[in-house]
């Protein structure tokens, strides 16, 4: 794992379609038109945020934990919509003694359902792969989560089991979980 290609400088990622690079303040709007918006976090362990000053302060969380080296956070940008932020991916739990890693992701409402989240998480692959090396990239979905799982198998994850109430997420209690994971043997 080369982990210094993601934190020795901010990686922009490039698609067709899309643009995924650092947010900043600018998209403080369009991050609060996402965050104030409970129907994206119903499968998320994440609570949504109802107040522009709390979303704004988590922009310095996204650098702090950047800085730290613990996850990064692209903002998914449509270059058709002139830049506009429509989401975001992330990487977290980096460990590199097995080199795997794991991945999130969520849109905007008007987003779904538009195929943008499933070129951003090739996006993501295709940089965690080629550039930095890893060997597994695993997700973690609810069970109900169906469009979730639609991207991750059509970027060639597999679902490896069922984890029975195995995690404590923010807003949900403790929940079941499916693993997703794609090996770097079975990436085309």
């Amino acid at each position: 794992m080369n982990i210094e290609k993601i934190f020795h400088q901010f990686p922009t990622l490039s698609s067709a379609n899309l643009e995924l690079k650092k947010i900043e303040g600018a998209h403080i709007e369009e991050l609060f038109f996402i965050y104030d918006n409970d129907k994206i976090f119903e499968f998320c362990g994440i609570i949504p945020k109802h107040n522009r000053q709390t979303v704004q302060k988590m922009i310095g969380h996204f650098d702090r934990d950047y800085h730290k080296k613990s996850r990064i956070k692209w903002g998914i940008f449509e270059k058709s919509q002139r830049e506009k932020l429509v989401g975001i991916i992330e990487a977290m739990d980096f460990q590199q003694k097995i080199n795997m890693v794991t991945i999130g992701y969520y849109l905007a409402e008007d987003s779904w359902g538009k195929g943008i989240a499933t070129e951003a998480v090739a996006t993501v692959v295709k940089f965690l792969l080629e550039e930095v090396h890893i060997n597994r990239i695993q997700a973690e979905v609810m069970p109900l989560n169906e469009p979730s799982k639609k991207v991750l198998v059509k970027n060639g994850f597999l679902k490896e089991g069922l984890l029975r109430q195995a995690a404590i997420w923010s807003g949900k209690g403790v929940i079941d979980l499916e693993i997703y994971a794609l090996l770097m043997k079975d990436y085309q």
